[in-house]
């Protein structure tokens, strides 16, 4: 027995196969993705827009920082909107308390990071918005996973900066879904949205019936009021009135890029000259130098090798060159002499 076993080893080990089971789609069907491309300080008035036309039972926004999940649960409570942050610096406690008021309907918006909302398994999520991309595939599966649970459908929103594209793109092709692209909701749309989904509630209590104790009171106002401007007040009434003067300013986060090699950066990892710099090389763009015939570009005139300092600030010195001796060449150390080696 042991000699099959060792011919076996030696035969697997000699010509290993590979098998790769690669899925059809890694996201979840049931759930509506898409995108809308704005710049970082649209971001928070888009959201404001999205929930006031999708309405969402339950929303969560993801934010990738704590900092970011911070300011923005404080912004959305400023503006009128029920929400808490959820991230890794709360107490147990606090975690707790945050997440009894969104299973429970206190809070209809929870701004999580990704760490906080791991594991997170709540029925009756609607919406899911990405307010910053994830750093990877693995973590938007996750994030939109959160809604169109238990075979109901969901929604996922992201928000994607111009800088961004191709790292959506990158996350389209790991997940092999095409994510659809919207424009950013208009300020017309979202309170026409918010008045349909107004009305939509209201005619259903209508056909349940149950309204017998509200009759009375309805009644009376009819008698004293117009039907019109009744019902006008009631959509507002429900609708809610957000604060929009609310001074609100979050912190910018930086955009996430696809990882490319660049070919320009040498081998042992430092950058070449002028790498990075929006305004060509960073020594040479002070007020005007350059290296065009030795000359090193810096202070307001730069420094000439051929001649010392004689530039600075535009001008000549009487100051002794620092490496104009024997013509340009260099002082030889302990008085010796420099060979022709």
């Amino acid at each position: 027995m042991p000699g099959n076993i060792q011919k076996l080893a030696q035969r697997f080990l000699k010509n290993p196969e590979h098998v790769s089971v690669i899925p059809k789609q890694v996201s979840a069907p049931l759930i509506d993705q898409a995108y809308i491309e704005v710049n970082e300080r649209q971001k928070f008035d888009a959201l404001s827009r999205l929930l006031d036309m999708e309405s969402p039972e339950l929303a969560i926004v993801f934010g990738r920082t704590k900092r970011r999940v911070d300011e923005l649960s404080e912004a959305l409570q400023k503006r009128g909107y029920s929400a808490d942050g959820l991230h890794g610096d709360l107490s147990q406690n606090q975690r707790d308390n945050v997440m009894r008021k969104f299973r429970d309907g206190s809070i209809d918006v929870l701004v999580a990071t990704d760490v906080a909302a791991r594991g997170l398994d709540v029925s009756g999520v609607t919406h899911v918005v990405n307010f910053d991309l994830p750093q990877d595939p693995e973590s938007y599966v996750h994030r939109i996973g959160r809604t169109g649970r238990a075979g109901k459908e969901g929604t996922a929103w992201s928000f994607v900066t111009p800088r961004e594209i191709d790292h959506l793109h990158f996350i389209e092709r790991i997940t092999r879904h095409k994510i659809t692209r919207k424009p950013l909701p208009t300020l017309a749309e979202a309170i026409e949205g918010k008045q349909r989904i107004t009305a939509e509630r209201i005619l259903e209590i209508v056909e349940e019936g149950e309204l017998r104790e509200y009759k009375g009171i309805a009644i009376q106002l009819l008698e004293q009021y117009d039907s019109v401007n009744l019902l006008a007040a009631a959509f507002k009434l429900i609708t809610g009135e957000k604060n929009e003067k609310a001074s609100v300013e979050l912190t910018p986060e930086e955009p996430i890029r696809v990882k490319r090699r660049n070919p320009d950066i040498r081998s042992n990892g430092r950058k070449p000259s002028g790498y990075g710099n929006r305004s060509g090389n960073r020594r040479d763009s002070r007020e005007g130098g350059n290296r065009e015939g030795g000359n090193r570009g810096g202070y307001k005139g730069g420094y000439n090798k051929e001649g010392g300092r004689d530039s600075y600030r535009g001008g000549s010195s009487d100051r002794k060159p620092r490496s104009n001796y024997n013509n340009g060449e260099r002082r030889p150390k302990n008085g010796g002499s420099f060979s022709d080696k």
